[in-house]
């Protein structure tokens, strides 16, 4: 049976123990988040909702100068009132991340305004699950999903990338999926290409920066119950909550990780290498229309 714990979360008690279990999160030190993040510019995508919501709180909270992006400004200036009022600075910038001309001017306006980015949490995202019978004549799915979870982000670093070597600092962190280090899924080929295919571009791109000081962690979130992933119905499976999943990226900016991951998906991945056309074919074995 499940409980319902005191706190009023609303949360049961069993999903929470198996949370933890499978998806042990890290909670950075105070101080150190505050050294890495005081005084610094830290640009937070997809922030007007989630994790990028409460990533920008609590990055604001530990002195971080906050730029907030997204495509609703209403949305976002609810935000930064919330951070206001918390003592934090945080400022406004709705845009379209499927705009490219739009994210262009969003990362020049940045660079004329403030001078340059220190951090950037690439926390936007398009989830489609969706079959491919059922997608002949819908391929804006496609074009939708690889514009805000590939396309955007990569012209949005090609415009902040060439500040952050010149300075020699910058760190970049990318909410990826651990989808992308498992077999390919039944009806998440839209947005498990497109995750796919941003996670190869960083960690290319990380080979040829690093020289020059700047840094990038991606993480591999796990299941997150947020208001992208509430179409599909996780009810029963646990997952990590939006404060929970917004510790990892602040653990990802204070201690720099390379990439950060479940502790049991190495295993799987090994698993799935090792027996690629059994796991295959177990996935086709279990689709079922």
């Amino acid at each position: 049976m499940n409980e319902t714990p005191a706190n009023g979360s609303g949360r049961p008690i069993i999903e929470r123990i198996a949370s933890r279990l499978l998806y042990p999160t890290s909670r950075p030190r105070e101080k150190s988040l505050r050294s890495e993040v005081s005084g610094r510019i830290v640009l937070v995508t997809g922030a007007s909702h989630g994790i990028g919501k409460a990533s920008a709180r609590k990055l604001a909270a530990a002195g971080g100068i906050v730029v907030l992006v997204a495509r609703s400004r209403e949305d976002l200036e609810q935000v930064a009132a919330g951070i206001a009022a918390e003592g934090g600075i945080a400022h406004v910038y709705p845009t379209d991340m499927t705009d490219m001309d739009a994210v262009e001017r969003l990362g020049r306006g940045l660079l004329d305004e403030h001078g340059h980015v220190d951090i950037l949490v690439n926390n936007a995202g398009k989830s489609i699950r969706r079959s491919i019978d059922e997608s002949y004549d819908r391929f804006h799915d496609f074009t939708r999903t690889i514009d805000v979870n590939y396309l955007g982000p990569v012209k949005l670093l090609l415009t902040l990338l060439p500040s952050m070597r010149e300075r020699r600092q910058g760190h970049i962190v990318n909410i990826s999926t651990w989808g992308v280090m498992m077999p390919p899924a039944p009806r998440w080929a839209a947005y498990g290409a497109s995750k796919t295919a941003f996670d190869v571009w960083l960690r290319s791109v990380a080979a040829e920066i690093s020289a020059d000081k700047v840094t990038t962690t991606s993480i591999y979130m796990p299941l997150v119950h947020t208001r992208m992933s509430a179409p599909t119905d996780f009810s029963r499976v646990p997952g990590l909550t939006v404060d929970e999943a917004s510790d990892l990226v602040c653990h990802a900016i204070a201690a720099k990780p390379r990439e950060i991951a479940p502790w049991w998906s190495p295993g799987v991945q090994a698993w799935s290498d090792l027996t690629r056309g059994r796991a295959q074919r177990f996935m086709e074995r279990s689709f079922r229309r």
